[in-house]
């Protein structure tokens, strides 16, 4: 069974930086390319940013592009993401997300609220 739990998120203060972590089982982590989406309140869901499956290939979208920094550790089947200079727009629930033969997966979540 594919899981994906997603972890580090809370309360950030404007201006700061945060380390989001997801936690992946049940499939082959490396040959998987894996995204990052969220979704603020009251809005769709926003694609985030995705890498390649060596790590070597990551795309932004414009919104975070300059302050995102997404990386994966295959030994440990895990995805990160890191934010820095965060506004308060970036409040949101962050989710992983693997297309596995066509079929997505997604985790449960985790919130973050960018507020002083």
């Amino acid at each position: 069974e594919v899981q994906l739990v997603e972890s580090g998120g809370g309360l950030v203060q404007p201006g700061g930086s945060l380390r989001l972590s997801c936690a992946a089982s049940g499939f082959i982590f490396s040959v998987y390319g894996m995204s990052w989406v969220r979704q603020a309140p009251g809005k769709g869901r926003e694609w985030v940013a995705t890498i390649t499956t060596a790590g070597t290939g990551t795309n932004f979208a414009d919104s975070v592009k300059g302050r995102c920094t997404i990386s994966r550790d295959n030994g440990k089947n895990t995805l990160y993401v890191q934010m820095s200079s965060v506004k308060p727009e970036a409040t949101a629930g962050y989710t992983c997300h693997v297309s596995i033969f066509g079929r997505n997966y997604w985790g449960q979540g985790t919130q973050v609220t960018v507020s002083s």
